[in-house]
């Protein structure tokens, strides 16, 4: 494989440096990986503060109202999620948040052979149970017909999704999906559960006196010989309007001014009401009488440390003053001191609300979200939230799995928590896990955890069988679709694992993938890729023989009559024959060539600084140049497959793991080599004891031939 590593400016990598006060290596690392100025806020800060506000989404507050009005009135309300992580976690904490606010409210994931989504069934049951406002999370965007029958029968619905609409959008009173054309929020890549998390935060903020309220805040400044006043009208803590305006002293009446009219009838707040007052009557004479509401010491009780300290001054200091591309007023700082205020002033949209980010954590790596923009913040401080442990529930869980009080990462979640809620889900159970998640008593938490650790072995042995029967299969299709894909339709294989086979199936061919099962007299399917194919576009080219499809652009699934089945292969086949069959041998990307005074205990900040990892971002990786093999020895159970050194560089040796290389010692490198080595470096945990690791990813004795530039 080549070794590939992005030129970069070091005139520019100096200057990031300067603007963002961050070493080198941290601004190399942004600029190699294209990661823009405007997305650098996700990478170096973890703050709340620093997510999107949820009433950017056009529907939010309409979904709000009519939730506090499902309480007001007494509504029996339900909750329709998915079968997956994503799906559970999301209807756990819509169910919680409801419950803890008064709302007579259930839920309802599909069980057993019932499929995805919303059903006419599922409907019909609503009726039977005089619910009358139905809420689908991680689901709905594509249920126009069950939401038009709902309707009809005086049931409300809002809608919580993620996934990409069709061309109709159900008429739900509110949908909230942040891949909807008009959606208003402007991050696409929310999970589900982070879709449900940012309506939680809404309906917390209806709590405060701010819900709804339009608020001014006004700042007046010295301008040449003048007076500027900036002002900026808020609603729900989003800026709606904004207005500047140069006035001569003594010239205009209060009245006659622009900010009349802005002004007239709203609350107006400022930082240290008696300059303000002053700059106003400069401003207009004398003849200004507008009353101002002064917060400064409501901020001062909560932030003692900025007492005494002026806007300009809390302006300069300003951190988000960094990620702006435009530069911040005075005026900007103001609106950023209100939202703090008032975020810390209510711990229901602050530190409370953060403990629902453990959930969010687990359902947006479960579902693979790309761990780019606000995902960042929200899995980074979601990952505190389960070592908080106030969850006892999930506590109860992790006990199970032996993780309890280890430090949890995205890897734990994707490889050992995550694989066992799907397995649930899988096998036609997902409601052990969420009656697990929302149980207070630790007896049941103990029994579900057990139940669903006994599923996820009941659904690896199931995978196994399933993979042995259908390996040969598949290596029939890749030759027969010349390498371009991959379609295995097995009548044995449970529907509940055919995304595994699909992923699996991919990953080994590394062509798209497809795998279909028999249910009821009908065929159900899932479909993996990686990025080449946008796998919903794939399926909507057979969307008029299909019964339904979904998805997102690297997975997807469908189900169809049995009797279209070969009609839909001969489809396929002639869709298929259009994609490219290269296959990409890979490369491994290096983040930063070390010199040796990098190469320190301290190099473990920089990767824990661009924590999580996960998809879009996968872990750094570094190249050392020279570095030399002092000890190897080789491991593993019979079969001797992994390496394990001992690694010098300048004055430090280094413990090493290079896993499935044992074939190459004594051919690519021997026992006191000096090398080129590319590697990851982090925590390694054995028998309670840390120490910091290199896991070595390839190696050269010289990789001058290997290394290009690109």
């Amino acid at each position: 494989m080549k070794w590939e590593k992005r030129p970069i400016d070091g005139e520019k990598i100096r200057m990031t440096h300067d603007q963002f006060q961050i070493d080198l290596l941290t601004a190399s690392i942004l600029e190699r990986r294209e990661v823009s100025q405007d997305q650098y806020r996700f990478y170096l800060e973890d703050e709340i503060s620093y997510l999107h506000n949820p009433f950017l989404f056009e529907d939010m507050e309409i979904a709000v109202d009519r939730i506090l009005e499902a309480k007001t009135d007494g509504e029996k309300v339900r909750i329709f999620g998915d079968r997956d992580v994503d799906g559970m976690t999301s209807t756990v904490l819509l169910y919680e948040a409801l419950k803890g606010i008064g709302i007579d409210v259930d839920w309802k994931l599909p069980m057993e052979d019932e499929p995805y989504g919303l059903t006419m069934d599922g409907v019909k049951r609503l009726i039977e149970d005089d619910v009358t406002l139905l809420i689908t999370v991680d689901c709905g965007i594509s249920s126009t017909q069950e939401v038009a029958f709902a309707t009809q029968n005086s049931i409300d619905s809002i809608i919580m999704d993620h996934h990409i609409p069709g061309d109709r959008l159900p008429g739900a009173i509110a949908i909230i999906d942040p891949k909807m054309d008009g959606s208003g929020y402007p991050f696409p890549d929310l999970a589900g559960c982070g879709v449900v998390a940012k309506f939680i935060w809404a309906l917390e903020f209806s709590k405060t006196n701010f819900y709804k309220e339009e608020v001014i805040l006004l700042h007046a400044r010295p301008g040449n010989q003048t007076t500027i006043i900036d002002a900026i009208k808020l609603e729900n803590l989003v800026e709606i309007d904004r207005i500047t305006e140069e006035v001569v002293a003594g010239v205009l009446m209060p009245e006659q001014s622009r900010l009349f009219e802005f002004l007239i009838g709203k609350q107006i707040l400022v930082f240290d009401e008696p300059l303000e007052k002053r700059m106003l009557q400069h401003a207009f004479g004398g003849k200004a009488d507008i009353h101002l509401m002064d917060f400064a010491p409501q901020v001062y009780d909560l932030f003692p440390a900025i007492r005494g300290k002026s806007l300009v001054r809390l302006q300069q200091k300003s951190k988000a003053l960094r990620y702006s591309q435009q530069g911040l007023g005075e005026i900007d700082a103001l609106v950023r001191l209100f939202n703090s205020f008032v975020l810390k002033s209510h711990p229901g949209i602050s530190s409370e609300y953060e403990d629902n980010l453990d959930l969010v954590a687990i359902g947006t790596v479960a579902d693979l979200m790309p761990m780019k923009g606000e995902n960042r913040i929200l899995v980074k401080r979601g990952l505190e939230a389960i070592a908080r442990g106030k969850r006892k529930s999930l506590n109860t869980f992790l006990y199970m799995l032996n993780l309890a009080g280890k430090r949890i990462s995205t890897v734990n979640i994707g490889w050992q928590i995550s694989p066992i809620f799907n397995a649930a889900g899988r096998l036609g159970v997902p409601d052990i896990a969420v009656k697990m998640l929302v149980s207070s008593e630790r007896e049941e938490q103990e029994r579900l955890s057990t139940e669903l650790v006994q599923l996820n072995k009941r659904r690896k042995k199931m995978g196994d069988e399933s993979w042995n029967r259908i390996l040969p299969k598949a290596k029939k299709s890749f030759e027969e679709h010349e390498h371009k894909i991959v379609i295995v339709y097995d009548k044995k294989m449970s529907r509940g694992i055919t995304g595994i086979m699909a992923a699996r199936l991919m990953n080994l061919f590394k062509v798209p993938a497809m795998v279909i099962a028999q249910l009821e007299g009908n065929l159900v399917g899932s479909m993996r890729s990686d990025k080449s194919m946008h796998i919903k576009n794939f399926l909507n080219l057979f969307d008029d023989i299909l019964l339904d499809h979904g998805g997102h652009q690297c997975a997807g699934g469908f189900s169809l009559i049995e009797s279209n089945l070969d009609e839909y292969m001969i489809r396929v086949d002639e869709a298929a024959s259009e994609l490219d069959s290269t296959i990409d041998e890979g490369s491994y990307y290096i983040d930063a060539e070390l010199p040796v005074k990098y190469m320190t205990p301290d190099l473990i900040k920089v990767v824990e600084r661009f924590e999580p990892y996960g998809v879009d971002h996968s872990p750094l990786q570094f190249m050392l140049r020279k570095a030399k093999i002092e000890e190897m020895s080789l491991l593993g159970n019979g079969e001797q497959k992994h390496v394990k050194m001992l690694i010098s560089y300048g004055k430090h040796k280094w413990p090493a793991i290079f896993w499935r290389a044992g074939e190459r010692v004594n051919t690519d490198f021997s026992l006191g080599d000096q090398v080129d080595i590319i590697f990851r470096f982090g925590r390694n945990y054995y028998k309670n004891m840390e120490s910091l690791q290199l896991t070595v990813l390839d190696i050269s004795r010289d990789a001058t031939e290997l290394l290009t530039n690109i």
